[in-house]
């Protein structure tokens, strides 16, 4: 291909020396006194060389159009061959998909052969059992059920097998697929090689350095190729092993199916001797089928139910919950029952608001008096306290907040009854604590009416 390729090079080079040698040769015969005339003359001499020139550079264009033209004829070739291979490729998998099947088919007839051969072979042993007592029956279902185990076991293995073969004819399609790209790049590489020649041709100068190009180019070309026609051997040596698995596979399912003839004709004359017990059992067979058949769409319908319950459930749950954490109120007062007082004592005492009103969400605990924040946010708190008169203890509590004294509800008269209200909005983290405290000295009293009261909400979350 490089010689070809070098040829049209080798002939303009020897068309541009010739042309060159001719011109020298013409000036040295030119007398000095005919200069003159012969000046006169260059132009048309001059022309004819370009002319001559021309005709050699559309030579040499001609060459490398037929050399082009040539490699068309041969990635058309090429395609063909891919679009055979193609075809081969896709009778290939049509014929794998046969073999499997075969295959699925040779194996459940070996099940069922497998099946009716443990069953003549349980018949033949069993048979003077039956007619001495009914417990064969029993035997009979215990062998039904392991057998329906086997065929759940043997269905799983189909349904793997199954699995692998449809991930295989996934990588053959990827395999069919990158050759088409192959393809299709080789086309637009051919396209791209028509528009270098245009150039080629337009741009005389830079023809040397262009053809090198093409010549390097070819050379990928060729490999590609090369490379081409190995995987298409490949693929037929693929393609010849699968045609003999298959005529192996279909010899042993045909030697099967005479297995299993014969052992049919022996279970025929084995089960013409029960014939007589299995019609007593028959109908108990047909109700234990059906009962089987319930009892397993039973245990589906349940199966799904409870899955659908469960979701359900849990959906039901989360929905409860992010309602519970998104609404938080309560509201409480100090006696859960009759009436007293509260103090005074000589330190700061925390109250307990047992009588709980209201407790949405649950973030208030009436057994510590505590109430923790479950989600970020700005919660408003409430309180109202009173207590009889006394000439040397108000009444008088504290709002706290981690510990931290935020607000203050403060009443001293000594006579009559006195009471005391503060109110504060406050932003909370999750987990924060905020709690009443009796301060020092101080008294609270509450009564069947609830006049001591402590009360908060969250606003909204942040």
């Amino acid at each position: 291909m490089e010689m070809t390729m070098c040829f049209p090079l080798l002939l303009l080079i020897c068309s541009l020396s010739t042309a060159q040698l001719q011109t020298e040769a013409d000036n040295e015969i030119i007398p000095h006194g005919k200069q003159t005339e012969s000046q006169g003359r260059e132009p048309t001499n001059a022309s004819d060389r370009q002319q001559t020139c021309t005709q050699d550079i559309n030579a040499v264009l001609r060459e490398m159009s037929a050399t082009l033209a040539e490699q068309r004829v041969e990635m058309r070739h090429l395609q063909r061959e891919n679009e055979a291979q193609a075809a081969k490729l896709r009778e290939l998998e049509l014929q794998k998909t046969e073999v499997d099947k075969m295959k699925q088919q040779l194996k459940a007839q070996a099940a069922e052969l497998s099946n009716m051969t443990a069953r003549t072979d349980v018949t033949e042993n069993q048979v003077e059992a039956l007619k001495r007592d009914n417990e064969a029956q029993a035997a009979e279902l215990t062998n039904t059920r392991a057998e329906l185990t086997n065929t759940r076991a043997e269905l799983t293995n189909m349904r793997a097998e199954l699995s692998n073969t449809t991930a295989r004819t996934d990588v053959t399609e990827n395999q069919v697929e990158a050759l088409k790209r192959d393809n299709e790049a080789q086309a637009a590489e051919l396209t791209n090689t028509r528009a270098e020649l245009t150039n080629t041709r337009a741009e005389l100068t830079n023809m040397r350095a262009e053809l090198s190009n093409t010549t390097a180019r070819t050379d990928v070309t060729e490999n590609q190729v090369e490379a081409l026609k190995r995987d298409n051997e490949a693929q037929a040596a693929e393609l010849t092993n699968t045609r003999a698995e298959l005529t192996n596979t279909r010899a042993e399912l045909t030697n099967m199916r005479a297995e299993l003839s014969n052992t049919t004709a022996r279970t025929d004359v084995t089960e013409n001797q029960v014939e007589a017990l299995k019609r007593d059992n028959e109908a108990q067979a047909a109700e234990l089928t059906n009962t089987r058949a319930e009892l397993i769409n039973m245990a589906e319908e349940l199966s799904n139910m409870t899955a659908r319950t469960d979701v359900t459930e849990n959906q039901v749950e989360a929905l409860k919950r992010d309602n519970e954490v998104k609404q938080v109120a309560f509201s409480t007062s100090l006696l859960a029952s009759g009436s007293g007082t509260i103090g005074p004592f000589n330190t700061y005492t925390p109250l307990v608001f047992r009588y709980v009103v209201t407790n949405i969400g649950n973030a208030y605990n009436p057994n510590t008096g505590l109430f923790i924040a479950p989600v970020r946010g700005a919660y408003h708190f409430e309180i109202y306290i009173g207590a009889h008169g006394h000439a040397s203890h108000p009444s008088s509590v504290v709002l706290v907040k981690n510990g931290e004294h935020i607000f203050i509800a403060y009443a001293h008269q000594p006579s009559h009854y006195g009471s005391s209200a503060n109110g504060a909005t406050l932003l909370l983290e999750v987990g924060d604590v905020v709690f009443l405290r009796l301060r020092g000295n101080s008294r609270v009293y509450d009564n069947e009416n609830h006049h001591s009261t402590f009360s908060g909400n969250l606003l909204f979350t942040m």
